[in-house]
């Protein structure tokens, strides 16, 4: 085998492979895309491994090597039974809406979800939430505003029984800036009850 041929086309594959998985894996797009996230983690580190073997270095072989397991591992976990999982919820979903009330909805398919204020500006998107343990029953949600991955955003609590489902998401009866207003949300230090508007 030519090496040096090998080591040429890795040192391009490798890195570009691993940026992109790295994308992909990191804005949680759901189960499927961080699952192929993880098949270009592995095609990343393949290349990673044959870049190793080809110019003699040796951790770089064993770290990719090892890495080439993980990815394989994530690309079950994600691909195979986190994605059938979310194909049963909704699956569930589908059936009962043409069943008399209540219509389910896949708590896996809350977070993310939009958040649109009765004057139809977007508020965000739901970034977590609390069930009530002894019910089980949605307390409420916290919404992500602003910002940009993280960055800069601000947290506010949307009780529960003020969301209504939309095709999108879910909708508010009360206008962003009503909803902005509220106090923002330390986001380590969630409250234990949120009264509605």
């Amino acid at each position: 085998m030519n090496w040096d041929y090998v080591a040429n086309w890795s040192e391009w594959v490798a890195p570009i492979a691993t940026m992109i998985a790295a994308i992909m894996t990191a804005v949680n797009l759901g189960s499927r895309v961080t699952g192929w996230g993880f098949v270009v983690f592995l095609i990343g580190s393949i290349h990673w491994t044959l870049l190793g073997v080809a110019t003699g270095q040796k951790s770089l072989l064993a770290a990719n090597g090892f890495l080439c397991i993980i990815n394989a591992v994530g690309i079950w976990r994600w691909l195979g039974v986190r994605a059938r999982l979310d194909d049963g919820a909704q699956a569930a979903e589908r059936k009962s809406e043409a069943l008399p009330a209540p219509t389910l909805l896949s708590l896996s398919n809350i977070e993310g979800r939009s958040i649109t204020a009765a004057d139809g500006a977007l508020i965000g998107h739901i970034r977590g939430g609390m069930v009530e343990r002894d019910s089980g029953r949605i307390s409420y949600v916290v919404v992500a505003n602003g910002g940009l991955g993280g960055v800069s955003e601000t947290l506010h609590t949307v009780p529960w029984d003020e969301l209504k489902p939309s095709d999108e998401g879910f909708t508010v009866p009360a206008k962003c800036e009503d909803i902005l207003r509220r106090e923002p949300l330390d986001p380590a230090d969630w409250p234990a009850r949120v009264q509605a508007a």
